[in-house]
């Protein structure tokens, strides 16, 4: 049960990176950039279509880890697109897709799909091209289609959790959201999909955006040296790539959720804050900083403040929480944020 759980978060991992990061990277700086350069809204768009690919790609990633058939894999993939919320059906028949989809629901299903091509095996014989794309599709695809309501009803019961913590004061506020996002990045529910849901805003995205910083910050220092430069920066784009390693070892986050503790009492303190569509991506892509400028105005106050709590704090408390842990506890080493791409 424990290889299976680490198989599945290890390619749920790495489809989150391949699809997410594209845009993560270039989608708020594109913005900024559009209205003087038309032609790049292609760019964008394409990064876009790629975001609502997520759920294939993960079933392909989990089929890959299992060392699944060709066949086998591309079947998961699909299984997973039918059960994830991507698409949406109008009355009239029309077909929408947009989004990521609901991220947990993508892991039930996948886990359900690779469960259910495994039996099979090689039962089907000749009838295998034919017949396990069409069943995987119509028996774990829809028993995840099925089920997705009631995980999205779940995931509502962790917004109404955030939601209820606003209406604290500000800095105790700040600081809880920061936590909550600092680990729920690290997990398989997406923090933008909880920001969304909740129409997280104001401070409560700040927060949750500082919080979400914390992580992929701490998670790049921490993993540099056991992982190559390339790796270590990617978790700034999404610390999702350690969900396998903080599953197996939840303490590998300790120094982050201190560090989001902090930034995120001083971002009720400066009043950062952000939208229900900014919350939940951290420093990806500049998001986080940009959208709490676009909302306060860029003056040299606002450009302190974005830097400091953005940037500058969240590296230097991370150095200083890690070496607390590492050195004087012992309780962490660089081998525990190891990658695995095998």
């Amino acid at each position: 049960m424990k290889e299976f759980f680490n198989k599945l978060l290890t390619g749920m991992s790495l489809g989150i990176v391949v699809c997410l990061i594209p845009n993560a990277l270039v989608g708020e700086i594109l913005k900024l950039i559009i209205p003087y350069a038309p032609f790049l809204q292609t760019v964008l768009n394409v990064s876009i279509i790629v975001m609502s690919l997520l759920p294939v790609v993960i079933g392909v990633m989990a089929g890959i880890q299992f060392k699944l058939t060709p066949i086998q894999t591309c079947s998961v993939g699909l299984a997973a697109f039918i059960g994830s919320g991507v698409t949406t059906i109008t009355e009239d028949g029309t077909f929408t897709i947009a989004g990521i989809g609901t991220v947990i629901n993508i892991a039930i299903t996948t886990a359900i799909a690779i469960l259910f091509v495994q039996f099979l095996g090689s039962r089907l014989k000749e009838w295998t091209l034919l017949a396990m794309p069409a069943l995987t599709i119509f028996i774990p695809g829809i028993i995840g289609l099925s089920i997705l309501p009631y995980v999205k009803n779940g995931s509502l019961l962790i917004g109404e959790g955030i939601m209820y913590l606003t209406d604290l004061q500000p800095v105790i506020m700040g600081a809880l959201i920061a936590m909550i996002f600092s680990v729920l990045i690290l997990s398989p529910i997406s923090t933008i999909g909880v920001a969304t849901v909740i129409m997280l805003s104001g401070i409560g995205a700040g927060a949750a955006n500082l919080g979400v910083c914390a992580s992929g910050v701490g998670m790049c220092i921490a993993s540099y040296r056991a992982n190559n430069f390339g790796t270590a920066i990617a978790h700034i784009a999404s610390a999702k790539i350690q969900m396998r390693n903080f599953f197996m070892k939840p303490k590998i986050a300790f120094p982050m959720i201190l560090t989001a503790a902090i930034l995120g009492a001083l971002g009720g303190v400066f009043e950062v804050i952000g939208t229900p569509y900014s919350a939940g991506f951290g420093l990806a892509g500049f998001v986080g900083p940009l959208k709490y400028l676009d909302l306060v105005g860029w003056n040299l106050e606002s450009i302190i403040i974005s830097s400091t709590l953005f940037i500058a704090l969240p590296v230097v408390l991370n150095l200083v929480f890690l070496k607390l842990f590492e050195v004087k506890l012992c309780w962490l080493s660089s081998e525990d944020y190891k990658v695995n791409y095998e």
